[in-house]
């Protein structure tokens, strides 16, 4: 069974800057075709898709995240990561990574990814 571990969630200041991590292991997991994305969830608000990226390194992102968020990975250690910039206050939420094993059709459809993590809570201050 994939197990996704997010880490690097906290509580920081408007303008700061996180690193959150995404670990992957299990069995079953291929590292030669998957999507991995990012989403997050507010209180109050529907869970929403942030970035994703594909076992070929094509990323995509969501417009409002455009500039700030940078999803990357190191396939080596099976770790997904999601660098957040110039953290606004309206960033806090839970964030998830999630994954699936094709890189078909990936995009930021719930319904479509197979595996999830547990959350990790980013809080932003003004």
């Amino acid at each position: 069974q994939v197990q996704l571990v997010e880490s690097g969630g906290g509580s920081v200041q408007a303008g700061e800057s996180l690193k959150l991590s995404c670990a992957t292991s299990g069995g079953g997991w291929s590292t030669n075709d998957y999507c991995m994305g990012w989403f997050r969830q507010a209180p109050g608000k529907e869970r929403e898709g942030l970035a994703r990226i594909t076992s070929s390194g094509r990323t995509t992102y969501r417009d409002s995240v455009k500039g700030r968020f940078t999803i990357s990975q190191d396939n080596a250690k099976n770790t997904l990561f999601l660098q957040i910039d110039s953290l606004k206050p309206e960033d806090t939420a839970m964030y998830y990574c999630a994954a699936r094993s094709t890189s078909w059709n990936c995009g930021f459809d719930e319904l479509y990814f197979q595996y999830w993590g547990q959350g990790t809570q980013v809080t932003v201050s003004p």
